[in-house]
C-alpha cells in the first residue's frame, strides 16, 4: 500500500507541473524541482540546462508571455520506486503551444524523469523530453513537421538557446 501512496504522490507532482506551467505560476512551478535539477530537451531540438533557476528563467523567457497560451497534458505514467527516496518515470506527453494568433504547435512525445523525496515531498530531479511527432496547426491547415523541417526547427531552436544564453551572460 505504501508503494501506491508514493506513486500517487508523484502523479500529483506531475499534475501540478502541468497546471503551474500552463498558468505561468512560476513561483509555484519552481517549488516542484530539485535545486540541482537538470532539463534535457536536446533530442527534441532544445538544450541541456542545469540548475532550477536557469531552467525556470529559460522557460519563462520562452513561454511566459500572457498571450502565449500553452496546454501540457501527461498520460499513462510508468512510475518505478527505486528506493524510499528515489524514483523514475516515463509519461506520455501531448502539448499545445500558441506562437501567434492562428499559428500553433502540437507536439507528442515522452517525459523521462527521475524524482527524489526531500523533506518528505517528491521533487523532479531530472527531465528528458523526447518527441514522436510535431505539427504546426493553423485555422486553414495542419502541417506535419517532416524530417527536413524538423532539422531546420532544431537549428532555429539551437540559435534561440544560444542567443538566450548570450543575453544571460551579458546581464
Amino acid at each position: 500500500m505504501e508503494t501506491l501512496i508514493e506513486i500517487e504522490a508523484i502523479r500529483q507532482l506531475k499534475a501540478r507541473y502541468c497546471r503551474h506551467l500552463d498558468l505561468k505560476d512560476w513561483q509555484a512551478w519552481r517549488g516542484l524541482f530539485a535545486e540541482d535539477f537538470i532539463s534535457d530537451t536536446s533530442e527534441s531540438g532544445g538544450m541541456r540546462i542545469q540548475g532550477v533557476d536557469e531552467f525556470i528563467d529559460f522557460v519563462r523567457d520562452s513561454l511566459g508571455k500572457p498571450q502565449q497560451a500553452t496546454v501540457h497534458m501527461v498520460h499513462a505514467p510508468e512510475i518505478e520506486l527505486l528506493s524510499a527516496t528515489t524514483a523514475r518515470g516515463i509519461w506520455v506527453l501531448e502539448d499545445f503551444l500558441r506562437f501567434a494568433p492562428g499559428l500553433n504547435f502540437r507536439g507528442y512525445g515522452h517525459y523521462h524523469e527521475t524524482y527524489e523525496k526531500r523533506d518528505g515531498a517528491w521533487v523532479i530531479k531530472t527531465s528528458r523530453l523526447t518527441r514522436l511527432r510535431e505539427d504546426i496547426v493553423t485555422p486553414l491547415f495542419s502541417l506535419h513537421v517532416s524530417g527536413w523541417l524538423r532539422r531546420q526547427s532544431i537549428k532555429a531552436g539551437h540559435r534561440h538557446a544560444e542567443a538566450w544564453r548570450a543575453k544571460r551572460r551579458k546581464a
